[in-house]
């Protein structure tokens, strides 16, 4: 009986899981589609006022439009993409099926999903669009796509220019420089990482802890069942 009820658990956690994944998945790729054809680079509307507002930019690098070593740095990224939410995947699924606390659960998936979700711009997107230089990419065009596999873009749309100021004088560095926050412009990939990483870092007790009592609820369980047949 316990060990059905177990995986019954198990069993909600890899739906939870998955729920998130392709949740977010679906989410992030139909808006990033929508963004690359039906907008061209730098163009942009308001949502709310001047601090929410969509503007179509892309990016070769990490997440929030980071930079990384030019081509041979793109192929390093990818390939430690790919191999990033390999072992994230891994571990993701394990601890589901180890009886995580649900939190846990949707918290990896959202990393999970969110890696993803930029992988499949800088592997796809170069094959099935024409760029957006000054124009509407056109999908899967007769003339083939703006770059090779791997080689592709990755979208971003999402801008919070919330409020902007100089620093004062006697401030050290900075003194009299103008800043901008929320400078970064970035896409729902970005978004579901940082509050999956944001959750873990605020609940990171109460998850662990509870992964802890489960583990030795398993096996007290294991230890009670081999007395009982010993």
């Amino acid at each position: 009986m316990i060990k059905v009820e177990g995986e019954q658990a198990a069993g909600t956690r890899h739906w939870v899981a998955l729920a998130v994944i392709l949740g977010v998945i679906l989410f992030d790729q139909i808006f990033k589609i929508w963004i690359k054809t039906h907008m061209y680079l730098g163009q942009e509307f308001s949502v709310f006022g001047n601090w929410f507002i969509i503007h179509f930019v892309e990016n070769n690098g990490m997440a929030f439009g980071l930079e990384f070593g030019g081509e041979i740095g793109k192929i390093v990224l990818s390939v430690f993409r790919i191999i990033a939410v390999s072992a994230i995947g891994y571990y993701l699924f394990s601890y589901a099926k180890k009886g995580a606390k649900i939190g846990l659960i949707v918290a990896g998936s959202l990393i999970f999903s969110g890696a993803l979700g930029n992988i499949l711009d800088s592997a796809f997107y170069g094959l099935i669009f024409n760029d957006s230089y000054h124009q509407i990419s056109e999908f899967m065009p007769t003339d083939g796509g703006y770059a090779p596999f791997l080689f592709g873009k990755v979208v971003d749309m999402l801008y919070f220019p919330m409020f902007s100021g100089t620093f004062p004088d006697w401030l050290p560095l900075w003194g009299g420089d103008d800043f901008l926050f929320f400078r970064p412009v970035f896409n729902i990939a970005d978004t579901a990482i940082s509050v999956g990483i944001g959750m873990i870092i605020v609940f990171q007790k109460r998850f662990f802890e509870e992964e802890t009592k489960s583990e030795e609820v398993v096996s007290a369980i294991d230890a009670t069942e081999q007395a009982a047949e010993s």
